[in-house]
C-alpha cells in the first residue's frame, strides 16, 4: 500500500504562561512511501517524527495537509477504519490476558461481514504468532515473558488483521543492546515476508540505517533529507544530516579553501577544485583517514583503541570542532602509543565541505 503525505502540518497551542502562540511540531511534510517498503523516520527527540506517525494512524489530526493510502484519502477517517497496525514504545499489552488472547483482541471487535468465529480468530492469531516465532508461548501471560518476547507479541497483535500499513513507534527502545540488534533483524524479516508498507520511528540512526529501504531525516518538524540510507550517509545535504548520521560521528574541523586547495590549520590536505576561496567547515568521516608517515594532516595522538579488525585512533587538533578526532584504520597498521604525532592522508570521497553560515554542503557539489 503506497502512503502519500501531502503538505502535512501539525500545530499545538503554546504552553507558555500566557497561553498564546503556537508550536509547529510538523511543518509541511510531503513524502511518498512506496508500496511494500520500510521507511525509517529519523531525528532527535522533539523533531516531530512520532507526531507524524500519530497523524498517519489517526491518533492526531493534521492542522493542514492530506494523508492518502493508495488512492484513498484517509485524513478524516478514525484510526479503526484506516487499516493500520501500530506497535507503541511500551507495547501496551493486557497483563491479565494470555499471549493468544492479546493477539486475538483486535479481531474480537470486527463486525458485519468481517466478523470471525472463535476458531477463525484462533487460527489467525496462531498464524501471527508463528510469523513472529512465539507460537510456543501463547499460553503465557505478558509478565512471564522477556522484553523481546513482549515486543513480538505486540507486533503479532498489530499484524493479526493484516493491516494495510504497519507503524512502529520506537519499538526497540526498552530492549538491551543485544536484543535490539536481534529484534531489528526480526522486524526486517517479518516486513519482507508480509510485504506490508511499514513506517519505523526511531532516534537511533544505526537502527534506522540497518533495516530501512529509505530514511527520512527530520529536524524541528522539517524534512532535511530523504533517500537510501547509504546515499544519505555519503551525500548529506547539510551539516545537521552529516553530524546526525554515522557512528562514530563525523569529525569536524575549521578550514579554508585557497586557490583550489583545502587547508586545515596551515596544512594543505586536499585539492578541491571548483570551490571559491572561503572559510569552511570540514567534515571527515572516521574511515576517511589513511595513516601515512608523510601525510599532510598531523594530529596530536591521545590513545589507540583496538576494536578487533579495526583500530580507533583518538587524537586532538587545535582546529578541530569536536573535542577529539576519531579515525578508523585497519588493525594490520602498526601504531605506537608513545608517538606524540600521527599523520594522515585523506580519502577524497570521505571529505565534505560545508558553508560556514548556511551549513549547506558545498563540496562535493552533488552526489556522484
Amino acid at each position: 500500500m503506497k502512503v502519500v503525505l501531502q503538505d502535512l502540518t501539525k500545530k499545538f497551542k503554546s504552553r507558555d504562561k500566557k497561553g498564546k502562540g503556537e508550536v509547529v511540531a510538523v511543518d509541511h511534510f510531503t513524502f511518498e512511501i512506496p508500496d511494500g517498503e520500510l521507511v525509517g523516520l529519523l531525528g532527535p527527540s522533539g523533531c516531530g517524527k512520532s507526531t507524524t506517525l500519530f497523524m498517519i494512524c489517526g491518533l492526531q489530526k493534521p492542522t493542514e495537509g492530506r494523508i492518502f493510502f493508495g488512492e484513498d484519502d484517509v485524513t478524516e477517517l478514525p484510526p479503526e477504519n484506516r487499516g493500520v497496525g501500530v506497535v507503541f514504545q511500551n507495547y501496551a499489552l493486557y497483563p491479565h490476558l494470555s499471549v493468544l488472547q492479546n493477539i486475538t483482541f483486535p479481531l474480537e471487535n470486527l463486525k458485519g461481514k468481517d466478523k470471525l468465529t472463535k476458531d477463525e480468530m484462533k487460527e489467525k492469531a496462531m498464524e501471527a504468532a508463528r510469523l513472529v516465532q512465539i507460537e510456543k508461548l501463547v499460553d503465557r501471560k505478558p509478565g512471564e515473558l522477556s522484553g523481546g518476547q513482549q515486543q513480538r507479541v505486540a507486533i503479532a497483535r498489530a499484524l493479526v488483521k493484516m493491516p494495510r500499513v504497519l507503524l512502529l513507534d520506537e519499538p526497540l527502545s526498552n530492549l538491551d543492546a543485544r536484543l535490539r540488534l536481534q529484534t531489528r533483524e526480526e522486524i526486517r524479516r517479518i516486513q519482507k515476508e508480509t510485504g506490508i508498507t511499514t513506517v519505523f520511528v526511531t532516534h537511533d540512526q544505526e537502527e534506522a540505517m540497518s533495516i530501512s529501504d529509505r530514511i527520512v531525516v527530520m529536524k524541528e518538524g522539517v524534512i532535511q533529507q530523504t533517500g537510501r540510507p547509504q546515499e544519505v550517509y555519503e551525500n548529506p545535504v547539510n551539516l545537521f544530516v552529516a553530524r546526525f548520521l554515522g557512528t562514530p560521528q563525523i569529525n569536524l574541523f575549521e578550514g579554508r579553501v585557497e586557490k583550489g586547495q583545502l587547508l586545515i590549520g596551515e596544512e594543505a590536505v586536499l585539492s578541491v577544485r571548483g570551490v571559491e576561496d572561503q572559510p569552511v567547515t570540514v567534515g571527515i568521516r572516521p574511515e576517511g583517514f589513511l595513516l601515512r608517515e608523510d601525510g599532510p594532516l598531523s594530529l596530536d595522538l591521545v590513545r589507540v583503541e583496538v576494536m578487533g579488525r579495526d583500530i580507533s585512533v583518538v587524537s586532538t587538533s587545535a582546529v578541530s570542532i569536536n573535542p577529539t578526532v576519531r579515525s578508523i584504520i585497519d588493525a594490520e597498521m602498526r601504531l605506537q602509543v608513545k608517538e606524540k604525532k600521527v599523520c594522515f592522508a585523506l580519502r577524497p570521497s570521505k571529505v565534505l565541505l560545508f558553508h560556514k553560515e548556511t551549513e549547506e554542503r558545498i563540496y562535493p557539489e552533488e552526489a556522484e
